[in-house]
């Protein structure tokens, strides 16, 4: 059949061309690519289109009419001496008007009732395809990462966009389109040869050109539909992700403090703040964006494995980055909106807090005065001066900002019960640094614009006045024997009862002449309030002899008298 001696390489010309010359062949490039990388030579697969013709114009022949190209080795007497000589040299996408003599086609035989005797022939040829079966696979890098931590090598899974060309440029295939990459394993078997090879080496964010041979890649059959037989491929690749099923996290870019008094153990609770990516630097979640540290147990299963790992063995203040392997992550299936299936996840965190569940508070004396005979107790009324911050340093709050002392009794929920232990046995003028755990200072919830929740504390305080509280259980204490009289003292107009100003009247007098005490930091009218209403039995705002009591007669009882 005729079409064993055709093929297709170049544009057919123009009615005025030149005549054939008798003894050899004529050739007219119609277009030349701009760029031509590979030119055929003897012994090349080509795959082309043409229409043949006579000098009439009449066809005899054309692969458009059978839509499928004429695929053939050059210069191996598979074509007419002309063609096989037309094809050498011509370029993908050129195209030549071939005008071939008799004795370079079909002679004076001709061909059946197709090509008459002596006949010269026309061909218009179009090249879309050159190979040869020497090739293997080329590699053309055109943009490198600055930096290349890692490249691909053999089982390692990655992720990638393409474009799949034709030789011709045809697009048959892309990733992109899809919106979606391309994940596999390199150099088992799951991809065409031609890309297992054409992987190998690339770096995160690389992208080349991957041209293979249909030998390396769908053969002499195609895909049996977008890619046709004996088809060289050229795939331009992107590489965004890689890992290996045997990777376990890695952490780098350590910023340490210098002081690091404590490291993070499983079971602690971690306060950082974080932003992560892809490993091809595509942005996906970050706690700074939400103005809040990410707050959680680790080693304890609250979050990814990976990241578990990761927050183990940190100081506070410290910054690291975390890479993640996806079975250490989330795993094939992703999350289904920001981060893809298979995908390495990369963490940048500053760990800004941590504690044990088991901590109580920490007291660390930074100066005590000589001379220390009276130290703070329950009860006691004291005044002191303090700088609050967080573990990582940012100021909270300071008396000094204020110039004033911060007052309270101990003992008594005022403050937080770790500012409690750390008032504890203090003498006046001594200095303290206190570290407060969250379940001893603001807990889960903090203060609103001032404390984060589940914030540790630090207090650095000074204690600078104290007034020694009264017994357990008094608000009220006589400093010297109680009076026999001392209803009939009260009861300034004999009546027979006592009347709350008389009542309050007779309780301040002590106090201010030195024969009782009310229990210092309190209001002294809520306190005497109280003390007039337990002597008050039956509530009619006044009290008689009869419901006149002192403590000490009391079987239970909470004031004074």
């Amino acid at each position: 059949m005729l079409v064993l001696y055709l093929s297709v390489l170049v544009a057919f010309a123009a009615c005025n061309a030149p005549p054939v010359p008798s003894d050899d062949i004529f050739i007219e490039k119609t277009f030349v690519p701009e760029q031509c990388v590979r030119a055929v030579k003897v012994g090349d697969y080509v795959r082309y289109h043409y229409n043949g013709m006579f000098p009439d114009g009449k066809k005899f022949d054309s692969s458009y009419d059978r839509g499928s190209t004429y695929n053939v080795f050059v210069g191996k007497k598979q074509l007419i001496e002309g063609m096989d000589k037309a094809l050498v040299g011509m370029c993908v996408n050129e195209r030549r008007l071939v005008k071939i003599p008799p004795q370079l086609a079909y002679g004076k035989q001709g061909y059946g009732d197709i090509i008459p005797p002596d006949s010269i022939l026309h061909f218009d040829v179009l090249l879309l395809d050159v190979w040869n079966p020497e090739d293997s696979v080329q590699i053309n890098t055109y943009h490198t990462p600055a930096t290349c931590s890692r490249k691909v090598e053999v089982s390692d899974f990655v992720r990638y966009h393409y474009n799949g060309t034709l030789l011709d440029g045809t697009l048959f295939d892309s990733s992109h389109t899809r919106m979606r990459t391309y994940d596999t394993y390199v150099g088992i078997g799951w991809l065409i040869a031609g890309m297992d090879q054409g992987l190998l080496g690339m770096c995160v964010e690389e992208r080349r050109i991957i041209t293979m041979p249909p030998s390396l890649g769908y053969g002499e059959n195609g895909d049996g539909s977008d890619i046709p037989g004996q088809a060289s491929l050229v795939f331009d690749v992107v590489l965004l992700d890689l890992h290996n099923p045997r990777d376990g996290i890695t952490v780098t870019n350590q910023i340490v403090p210098e002081s690091c008094t404590r490291k993070t153990v499983a079971g602690d609770f971690v306060r950082y703040h974080y932003n992560g990516s892809l490993l091809d630097g595509t942005f996906f979640d970050s706690s700074y964006s939400r103005n809040h540290t990410y707050d959680t147990y680790v080693g304890r299963g609250y979050v990814i494995a990976g990241m578990d790992e990761g927050l183990i063995g940190v100081c506070v203040g410290e910054r690291r980055t975390i890479t993640i392997p996806p079975h250490l992550a989330y795993g094939e299936e992703g999350t289904g909106t920001k981060i893809p299936g298979s995908a390495v996840l990369v963490f940048d965190i500053h760990i800004i807090d941590f504690h044990n569940p088991s901590d109580t508070t920490e007291v660390t004396v930074t100066y005590k005065p000589e001379e220390c005979d009276k130290k703070t107790k329950k009860g006691d009324f004291v005044k002191y001066h303090y700088n609050a911050s967080l573990l990582d340093d940012t100021s909270i709050d300071s008396t000094y900002n204020y110039g004033k002392t911060y007052n309270i009794v101990l003992g008594v929920n005022q403050v937080v019960p770790g500012m409690e232990d750390g008032l504890m046995d203090m003498c006046v003028g001594e200095r303290r640094h206190v570290v407060i755990p969250p379940h001893l200072g603001y807990g889960e919830r903090g203060v609103t614009d001032e404390v984060p929740g589940s914030a540790v504390l630090v207090f650095d305080i000074e204690l600078v006045e104290m007034e020694e509280g009264l017994p357990e259980g008094y608000m009220f204490i006589w400093n010297e024997d109680v009076s026999p009289d001392l209803f009939s003292e009260m009861d300034k107009d004999n009546n027979e009862q006592v009347e709350p100003s008389e009542f309050t009247d007779y309780i301040l007098r002590q106090v201010n002449e030195g024969k009782g005490r009310l229990a210092p930091g309190f209001d002294p009218y809520r306190i005497i309030d109280n003390m007039f209403s337990n002597q008050d039995r039956n509530g009619d705002g006044k009290i008689t002899e009869e419901e006149f009591k002192l403590k000490a007669d009391e079987a239970s009882a909470h004031d004074e008298l």
